[in-house]
């Protein structure tokens, strides 16, 4: 039962602010590897309760009217194409060099945020025609999907970054759509590790249950609070990741 207590309540707070700012995988993923797990298997076991969660954020952000399924369905499409790449990736290859670029990216994202160049309002910043949104959304999936089937955590946030910053999507559409990029990302990945028996099902599901509890909760309470609460989720998800990489990197 210990995995199941370490796990279960962990997963529900990740579903939570992964639903208001992504990275809950930041969260969720170190739960896993507490209880002693393989790497792999954490990795794996991981994508069956995030993708559970996610699908019911994904819902609620549908049904509310923040996806622009033109620009969305042109992202999960690629976000399965770079998912499943990176989940082959994943189980041959070790992730030292990559935590090591991790640990540059990190804090260039904090400094971004922090200088409030990202995450602005629709009336702040002049939207692009949708044939340039489209694209840097297909790029922003298929790189980010990659790392997502890799790794994984962070990646809700990197993708709001990018969409409000790059692409310069309102707060709330760029929510929508990457809570649907990311549906695409896990359940990619989750397919490449069911087939290599890396999935530690009993587990999964069960986590996956608070999962969605998680998600819904955010999800309200995103629709309630906005883009107000969203900047401190991100700031203190990408400090804890950055935090936790650096530990693991150094010991």
């Amino acid at each position: 039962m210990l995995p199941f207590l370490i796990v279960c309540p962990l997963v529900f707070l990740a579903g939570f602010v992964d639903a208001i700012a992504g990275g809950g995988g930041l969260i969720s993923l170190p739960a896993y590897l507490l209880t002693g797990l393989p790497v792999h298997n954490a990795i794996a076991t991981n994508k069956t309760s995030s993708a559970m969660g996610t699908a019911i954020a994904t819902f609620r952000y549908a049904r509310s009217g923040y996806i622009p399924w033109r620009e969305a369905s042109a992202g999960v499409a690629f976000a399965l194409i770079g998912s499943t790449l990176g989940a082959k990736l994943a189980l041959l290859l070790d992730d030292r060099v990559f935590r090591i670029v991790m640990l540059v990216i990190l804090p260039l994202t904090a400094v971004y945020v922090l200088r409030g160049r990202a995450l602005k309002e629709t009336e702040e910043r002049e939207e692009f025609p949708l044939r340039k949104t489209v694209a840097i959304v297909i790029a922003a999936a298929l790189v980010i999907g990659v790392y997502d089937g890799f790794y994984g955590p962070g990646t809700g946030t990197f993708l709001i970054l990018i969409l409000t910053g790059a692409a310069h999507m309102d707060l709330r559409k760029a929510n929508g759509v990457t809570k649907a990029i990311n549906l695409a990302t896990n359940v990619a990945a989750l397919a490449v590790y069911l087939f290599s028996g890396k999935v530690l099902l009993t587990l999964g599901l069960t986590a996956g249950l608070f999962s969605i509890a998680g998600n819904y909760a955010g999800a309200r309470f995103f629709s309630s609070k906005g883009a107000k609460s969203v900047k401190p989720v991100i700031l203190t998800v990408l400090t804890i990741f950055f935090v936790r990489e650096l530990w693991k990197l150094l010991t």
